[in-house]
């Protein structure tokens, strides 16, 4: 009998033992979680808040893009300067959500307005606990880059409409320094990061366009008109995608170079409706335009991204998005028109 209560004893505090380590590993697991989200906050504000400039590459597939940024805030206005390094000189200037882009070779300045608000290090456009009803958010392991201590963060999409990302935030002001897109083999099937960047002292000149004189370049308006598209409707958007923007806006066709001695030829404008889906990490677009020219339908992928054009009716439509080809195939299917 007393062996009996001893064995009775010894299995209850190991029950309770177990249990007990079972609830730890649980607290600490919403514990890691919310450390994780924490850091995502940091991410999202240092892009927004901080002073930096650097340089950064961009690879997408067998592309590797250079381009250097400048990013100061000036009282409660953002301003940004983007040139890209390699290929055609472009720089863009942005002030808060206005964007001019110059295109010297043609003397041409580009005015429109940000669309969407993810381009690097400014990737996150929705709160961590938005973010964490679609992505498993945990903290990786810690590395350097750039030079700076980093820790990363890992988002592991919970369906298969969504890549999966890592994040490699500077520890100590929370700045995103690289970012990478994972496909459902793990795959790293895009990456961004810094090469180089200088965070804090910014000097404010750097935001200043490189080309002062432009008297006698063509101004583009880009004008965007936030209107609903009346008819269009997209029935299957995956799950945590809302749309955040419905507009029509012109969009320019660049003609092929001239030779030298030729004038430059202006390019062509087109109106282009445009419905815009994101979940705070990526995006999806949609664009409309009525059949002006003779197009293959048909679908390609660079990198994280995947295209499809298909024709509906009169219309042509384009679908654009940074998400695995299944989630633009089920968007596509989905489209409606319904003439009103």
């Amino acid at each position: 009998m007393r062996q009996t209560l001893v064995l009775f004893k010894f299995v209850v505090v190991l029950s309770s033992f177990i249990a007990l380590s079972g609830h730890a590993e649980t607290v600490a697991d919403v514990n890691d979680k919310q450390d994780a989200q924490s850091w995502l906050r940091k991410i999202h504000v240092a892009a927004q808040k901080l002073n930096y400039s650097g340089t950064f590459v961009y690879q997408q597939a067998n592309q590797i893009r250079t381009s250097r940024i400048t990013h100061v805030l000036d009282g409660r206005n953002e301003r940004e300067k983007l040139e890209i390094l390699d290929g055609k000189p472009r720089e863009y200037i942005r002030n808060n959500e206005e964007i001019i882009c110059y295109v010297p070779e043609i003397k041409t300045l580009l005015v429109e307005k940000r669309v969407t608000q993810d381009a690097f290090p400014a990737i996150l456009a929705a709160s961590p606990a938005e973010v964490a009803e679609h992505y498993d958010v945990k903290k990786g392991e810690t590395g350097r880059v750039a030079g700076f201590d980093c820790q990363s963060i890992v988002l592991d999409p919970k369906d298969d409409l969504r890549y999966g990302y890592k994040l490699w935030a500077e520890k100590s002001t929370g700045l995103l320094l690289r970012a990478q897109t994972l496909n459902e083999r793990n795959e790293v099937v895009e990456q961004i990061a810094f090469t180089q960047v200088a965070i804090g002292n910014v000097d404010r000149s750097k935001v200043k366009p490189s080309f002062p004189n432009t008297h006698g370049w063509r101004v583009e308006n880009a004008v965007m008109s936030q209107a609903p598209l009346s008819g269009w409707s997209v029935k299957a958007v995956p799950s945590g995608f809302k749309k955040i923007r419905e507009m029509k806006r012109m969009i320019s066709d660049t003609p092929a170079a001239n030779g030298p001695g030729v004038p430059v030829t202006p390019p062509t404008q087109r109106e282009v409706a445009q419905i815009v889906y994101s979940d705070g990490l990526a995006a999806i677009s949609v664009f409309i335009e009525p059949v002006s020219q003779s197009r293959t339908e048909g679908s390609m992928q660079q990198g994280a991204m995947n295209i499809t054009g298909k024709r509906q009716g009169d219309f042509w439509l384009t679908i654009v998005g940074e998400v695995p080809a299944a989630a633009i195939r089920q968007v596509a299917n989905s489209i409606e028109f319904k003439p009103r």
